[in-house]
């Protein structure tokens, strides 16, 4: 079903010479695997509490459960199933804005699109542009046919955006007996 995307990644090297895997480029925007260095801001970013409240506390709360997030979540799913949470950059000045990727959760039978940005660049686009090129790599490259996404009933901008990108809503669903209910948004393709 999946087809390994490595030959979709390229490498960059940054400032200290480290390299960076990058995934995506917009007009405006560079997504790429996310790194230990990205750590300081992870924390914040699951810290915010638009995070909290729509996504849920991750029990970051310094700079090393930070390391241990990207580690055990995305570099993980990088290695399991080759796609993740990439981080979003802007290209002209390389400040990290957000998270934006593909996600193969245990409780979806799909893989989902995810995303989050720091409230300061909330309504400039960013979202739009990085979910949108996310949706059609994941279409192009690994061959997916129907994409998911989860958002809490009352997410109205990620609802918004879902709708805006092609989704549509589905159905409410659980993903544990513990969780509540969230919306299934879905798109298909060919």
């Amino acid at each position: 079903m999946l087809r390994n995307a490595r030959q979709c990644l390229s490498l960059v090297f940054d400032e200290q010479g480290a390299t960076i895997l990058k995934v995506l480029e917009t007009g405006r925007l560079i997504l790429r695997w996310l790194t230990t260095d990205d750590a300081e801001f992870i924390m914040e970013l699951v810290n915010e509490p638009s995070w909290l409240r729509f996504i849920g506390d991750r029990k970051v709360r310094s700079v090393e459960d930070a390391r241990g997030y990207i580690a055990k979540g995305p570099a993980a799913m990088y290695e399991r199933v080759g796609f993740g949470l990439y981080l979003v950059e802007r290209k002209d000045d390389g400040v990290p804005l957000g998270m934006c990727g593909l996600i193969k959760r245990d409780g979806l039978d799909d893989v989902d699109i995810g995303f989050a940005f720091l409230p300061r660049y909330w309504g400039q686009g960013y979202a739009f542009e990085s979910a949108s090129a996310v949706l059609a790599f994941g279409q192009r490259e690994f061959g997916l046919k129907r994409i998911v996404a989860i958002t809490s009933k009352d997410n109205e901008s990620s609802i918004k955006l879902l709708q805006n990108i092609g989704l549509k809503f589905e159905k409410m669903i659980q993903l544990s007996a513990d969780d509540e209910d969230v919306k299934l948004f879905a798109i298909q393709s060919g």
